[in-house]
């Protein structure tokens, strides 16, 4: 999952870039509301997590712009701000939840984790896709109730096509969302990533359908 974090406060925005990654997401980091508002116009995310007290404009008010923009990626506000006032204002402008500084980074990644979850129709921590389980918390893959060993970026693609699932989940999305911007693959980085989960999950659990994506499945599909 692909992560903004609009901070101008460099030494949080550090502590708390590290501690996202250290919980596997992806991260890209704007210190002021023009440049957010740049990178959530160009670029797809998963999650932002916006400083109220930016040096540019409050950032409630830059939240706003984007609602009434049709921009509707969950979002978390972080603020220093505690008065109810102030957070009514924030859920106003169009903020999912909220965190007051100074706060656990461990917190923000669960309400992160969950922000995400519903975003795709998910309640409970653990997605089920037929008998492959992932607990977005610890980022564990069972496969029949047995652990599933993934590498760093096997895990984040399996993942965001567990979020999406039984939707179809085009190569440019996969792009998007679970690659880092600098480091965006071509398609046959995607192909070979894939084929390498069916080799550990089983062929048929991740369905290719020309020209559109891939699939992940919850039963194997009837013979012919």
């Amino acid at each position: 999952m692909k992560c903004l974090l609009v901070e101008d406060d460099q030494a949080l925005a550090r502590e708390l870039s590290q501690a996202l990654r250290d919980g596997d997401w992806l991260v890209e980091h704007a210190a002021t509301g023009q440049e957010a508002d740049f990178l959530v116009r160009t670029e797809a995310y998963d999650t932002l997590i916006l400083d109220v007290g930016l040096p540019d404009g409050d950032g409630t008010r830059w939240l706003s712009a984007w609602r009434e923009d049709g921009i509707d990626l969950p979002v978390l506000i972080l603020t220093a701000r505690e008065r109810w006032a102030d957070k009514a204002a924030g859920f106003t402008a169009g903020a999912d939840d909220y965190v007051t500084k100074p706060f656990e980074p461990a917190e923000v990644l669960f309400r992160l984790r969950a922000l995400v979850r519903r975003s795709h129709g998910h309640a409970h921590p653990v997605l089920k896709v037929g008998e492959l389980s992932l607990d977005t918390h610890t980022q564990h893959v069972t496969l029949a109730g047995r652990p599933v060993g993934l590498t760093a970026q096997e895990a984040r693609l399996l993942g965001y096509l567990m979020h999406a699932a039984p939707r179809v989940v085009s190569r440019t999305e996969l792009s998007e969302h679970v690659y880092d911007r600098d480091h965006e693959p071509d398609s046959n980085v995607i192909d070979v990533q894939v084929s390498r989960l069916r080799r550990k999950l089983g062929s048929w659990r991740i369905a290719t359908l020309r020209g559109q994506g891939y699939r992940l499945l919850a039963e194997e599909p009837a013979s012919e």
